[in-house]
């Protein structure tokens, strides 16, 4: 069950307040308060979903296509395309899953 309580939740509604990369009506990237590269930014969905599991299961496929877009626009506004990047998606304990809300770390700036 998703719990309206997590830490990007808040974000999403407000309550706590993010260094905001790009945000729509349906996505919101932002930067790691704890960065493990020179570039380290997180992109969620605003929809209540845990991890990608239950993103792909509960969003229509146009959410799934619009967040993906959105890391590529991410990405290029980044200006990180040509130097090259990593996109993280953790899940579950054995995946090292810290919130449980459906997120992605991008990261970039550096050799990795």
């Amino acid at each position: 069950m998703y719990d309206n309580n997590n830490i990007f939740a808040k974000i999403v509604r407000k309550e706590i307040p993010c260094d905001k990369i790009h945000e729509d009506d349906r996505v919101l990237f932002f930067k790691d308060i704890n960065p493990k590269a020179k570039i380290h930014v997180l992109g969620i969905p605003k929809a209540n979903v845990i991890n990608f599991d239950d993103f792909i299961d509960k969003c229509s496929p146009e959410d799934v296509v619009h967040f993906f877009k959105s890391v590529s626009k991410v990405i290029d506004n980044l200006d990180i395309r040509e130097s090259g990047y990593r996109i993280i998606s953790n899940t579950g304990e054995n995946g090292n899953q810290e919130v449980p809300h459906f997120h992605i770390h991008i990261l970039g700036g550096q050799k990795i």
